[in-house]
């Protein structure tokens, strides 16, 4: 159902055919129709205070006419993707996952500049739904991202974390007559499924990296 390329810095999910698309991602979000969603991996020194990230994100996604942007600064490298059935559904989550900036859902940690992560998802399903439909799938699958998070056990200030400050989700079906996709439905609970396992996977990889990469920097000089 999603195809990967990874074209550095770019990740490109190419879908099987023009979907219908919501998403609140930085470029093109909203209802759009398109066939491609693309991550592009950013560092912190791309991203300075008062630079005009906005502008700068919609020229270099030029490149790719017509497709949903997200940006990510966690290595694109680590993508992952696992992909749900049941009964006669399918769905399929992308995901990019960094903890970073984590935050815990109703307070903020103070912002700072070298905090940056982020959690980005694709999710593709071949159930056709309404406008209406896809906004209840949507809260499944955010539903779902937190879990996957909280099971990670990232313990922050304010709280066990939930994701971070700059998730984004992206959600693509046909278009349909089906009305209804809370947790009671197949297409809540194959959704749910497909974006839980991956962003439990994620979490876990990322915190494999994060205790990693703190005992490096304890043991340079």
């Amino acid at each position: 159902m999603i195809t990967v390329t990874l074209d550095r810095p770019w990740l490109i999910a190419h879908l099987p055919r023009a979907m219908r698309m919501l998403s609140w991602a930085p470029h093109a979000p909203g209802y759009v129709t398109a066939d491609q969603v693309v991550w592009r991996e950013v560092k912190n020194a791309d991203l300075p205070l008062d630079f005009d990230v906005e502008s700068w994100f919609a020229a270099e996604m030029a490149r790719y006419p017509g497709a949903v942007g997200m940006m990510t600064s966690r290595d694109i490298g680590t993508w992952g993707m696992e992909v749900a059935q049941v009964g006669d559904l399918t769905a399929a989550c992308l995901c990019t996952l960094g903890l970073s900036n984590g935050e815990s859902v109703g307070a903020r940690l103070p912002w700072h500049p070298a905090d940056y992560g982020t959690i980005n998802l694709l999710i593709a399903t071949d159930a056709a739904l309404t406008e209406t439909a896809m906004l209840e799938a949507m809260s499944i699958a955010v539903q779902a991202r937190t879990a996957g998070v909280m099971a990670a056990g990232v313990h922050l200030a304010t709280g066990l974390a939930t994701g971070t400050g700059t998730d984004c989700v992206v959600l693509a079906c046909d278009p349909g007559e089906t009305r209804y996709a809370g947790l009671h439905t197949a297409v809540g609970e194959v959704i749910g499924a497909a974006v839980r396992h991956a962003v439990t996977k994620a979490a876990a990889d990322w915190v494999v990296w994060r205790d990693a990469e703190l005992a490096r920097r304890a043991a340079t000089p």
